[in-house]
């Protein structure tokens, strides 16, 4: 049985069913580790989630655990929730409506992939309640205050004070409704909240915010803002518009964050640890800060960032971990969190302005395109790709532990790897000459897809 993606379990609602949560809950339970006698459990503003969140909660109980319902919060408040314990968010994050998910904590820090593997074990064997007289206790709780007031002090230490300036923050009607707009306030922002009413349907717009469906706040920026900033769902993503209405690219805004948290690192080897489809211009900026970029497979940040630790010295600090909207600010906490985010960077281009922190950033042509590929032929297809991109591309360095990722002199790369969750192979690329390498590249993935 494989349950979880690269985020959790995640799929249309008649997948991820209430007999589903409430096994995953029992499943929790059974495989918490001794001492472990809470579980906090939250959900995102989607229509099934009181429902899934009630029957998780009943797992866990049932379980023999505690149960402490923390109601609607975004993702990263329930990590925060889950420091000391563990934590169950009901989210799909940038999915539609229709869908819902599992997503799994451990003080403050998503369930590894070993974990992940226990828990599937125990669904498909079968999970059971315990004695009806060792069932846990339910409580409700609030966790959105303490959650808001330690983002404002993280950010305001960190030297977020935005004395005035007027941010447009669009929530999606999702999660980040109830937290973004108050943490850039309480930093002294003056503050636009679009869409900021909770609402599962996502009527105002579709969750993911990309620059499509973020129209409305790119016209609204023009119009006087300094910043503009974007969330999905469940509010761990993030997306910055500037004051000319354009999205700025992802890995920029990555490459802002990791060079200043490196520069502020008093580590004498602090690391940034990213996945294999961000761009070169990461690298870039965190060698010219000092320090050294790891990778890791896509959706394993808290892994990435375990092995860093395992692997370094005395001197080793993971300094800030992301992938493209995703960041994790370890001085603050292990989760993703595109509220952090947002107070950290609205404060970096209130001191130094937007454009100068993206003057020494390389903004090389990028592209993304997927190739269908059904999923009974996805390893075969990799397999044969492992032997044929190296030899249409000679001159690359090829790296394959996450995917074939294929550095060119330069700072132009590529990178194929199959999706988890969708029938593609899914091409990465960055390059001056970024048209033709992508051809070249698909042109190899479909003929490996359709071997003659």
């Amino acid at each position: 049985m494989e349950l979880f993606g690269t985020a959790g379990i995640r799929g249309p609602v008649t997948n991820v069913t209430p007999e589903l949560a409430l096994a995953v809950g029992q499943a929790v339970a059974a495989r918490a580790e001794s001492g472990t006698d809470t579980v906090v459990v939250a959900r995102d503003g989607r229509e099934t989630g009181e429902t899934l969140a009630s029957a998780v909660a009943a797992g866990v109980t049932s379980g023999g655990l505690n149960v402490l319902r923390a109601g609607q919060l975004p993702t990263p408040a329930l990590a925060f929730a889950s420091r000391g314990r563990h934590g169950i968010m009901l989210t799909a994050s940038h999915n539609p409506p229709t869908d819902n998910g599992i997503k799994l904590f451990a003080d403050g820090t998503e369930y590894e992939t070993r974990a992940e593997q226990g828990i599937e074990r125990v669904v498909e064997e079968g999970p059971s309640a315990t004695a009806w007289d060792g069932w846990g206790t339910t409580e409700d709780i609030s966790v959105l205050p303490s959650y808001c007031e330690a983002v404002t002090e993280y950010a305001a230490e960190f030297g977020s004070e935005l004395g005035g300036m007027e941010v447009a923050v669009d929530c999606g009607t999702g999660m980040a409704s109830l937290a973004t707009p108050e943490v850039l306030e309480n930093l002294g922002a003056d503050t636009r909240a679009l869409n900021a009413n909770v609402d599962g349907h996502f009527t105002a717009r579709e969750s993911k915010p990309t620059a499509e469906s973020l129209t409305t706040l790119r016209r609204f920026v023009t119009e006087g803002a300094t910043l503009g900033i974007g969330h999905d769902g469940d509010a761990d993503r993030i997306a910055i518009v500037d004051s000319y209405g354009e999205v700025v690219h992802e890995d920029t805004v990555l490459a802002i964050l990791a060079e200043r948290y490196v520069r502020t690192s008093t580590a004498g080897d602090p690391v940034v640890v990213t996945t294999p489809n961000a761009s070169g211009r990461i690298d870039e900026r965190v060698q010219a800060a000092g320090g050294r970029v790891e990778r890791t497979s896509l959706g394993g940040l808290h892994e990435g960032i375990a092995a860093v630790r395992e692997a370094g010295t005395d001197g080793t600090e993971v300094a800030f971990a992301a992938e493209p909207w995703k960041h994790v600010h370890p001085g603050f906490g292990e989760w993703i969190d595109g509220i952090t985010s947002a107070a950290v960077f609205a404060g970096l281009v209130a001191s130094e302005g937007l454009d100068t922190l993206r003057e020494p950033v390389s903004e090389r042509p990028y592209r993304k395109e997927s190739v269908p590929c059904p999923d009974d032929r996805k390893a075969a297809t990799m397999e044969r790709l492992r032997t044929t991109l190296p030899e249409t591309f000679p001159e690359a360095t090829v790296d394959t532990e996450h995917g074939i990722r294929l550095d060119f002199s330069g700072g132009a790369w590529t990178l194929v790897r199959q999706s988890g969750t969708e029938p593609y192979v899914r091409i990465y690329a960055e390059s001056e000459d970024v048209d033709r390498l992508v051809e070249t590249v698909r042109d190899s993935v479909e003929r490996a897809v359709e071997p003659s």
